[in-house]
């Protein structure tokens, strides 16, 4: 499945614009140490950003069809890059995932263990260009939101 991305300069020198064929835009930037001026994300945090995204997908739809009662979900994705090297790469990838509901423990842990080693192609991708990923996942109450 081919995909087009289009890409402007729109702010400064590294102020981009990136937009899918469906007018969905995204802004990076560089960092301030580069030139950047906090415009947008920088590219290597949108690769965590897209797993999260991947694996959200993955794991609310499995569960979904588990029946499980979602009522939020959360995550937060810390990541650790190779030092003193170009191009530096994620080695150690973290991910905390917060559901929120009536969902079974078990049945949440085996979702994120299918998302994050079957089904998300981000994750697939970073572990092939050398991140560890390890997961951990926190299943709450309702009310706990």
């Amino acid at each position: 499945m081919a995909t087009t991305i289009n890409l402007e300069r729109v702010h400064g020198d590294f102020g981009f614009a990136a937009s899918d064929e469906n007018g969905h835009t995204v802004q990076m930037d560089s960092s301030p140490e580069s030139g950047g001026q906090n415009f947008g994300v920088r590219p290597m945090q949108m690769l965590l950003m897209g797993l999260g995204g991947c694996s959200a997908i993955d794991v609310i739809s499995i569960l979904k069809k588990q029946r499980q009662d979602i009522i939020d979900y959360k995550m937060v994705i810390k990541g650790d890059r190779e030092a003193g090297v170009e191009p530096s790469l994620w080695k150690d990838v973290t991910i905390e995932f917060h559901l929120y509901g009536n969902i079974d423990p078990d049945k949440a842990s085996r979702a994120v263990e299918l998302s994050v080693n079957k089904y998300c192609s981000v994750a697939a991708t970073l572990e092939k260009a050398g991140a560890g990923i390890k997961t951990q996942v926190f299943v709450h109450p309702a009310e706990a939101k």
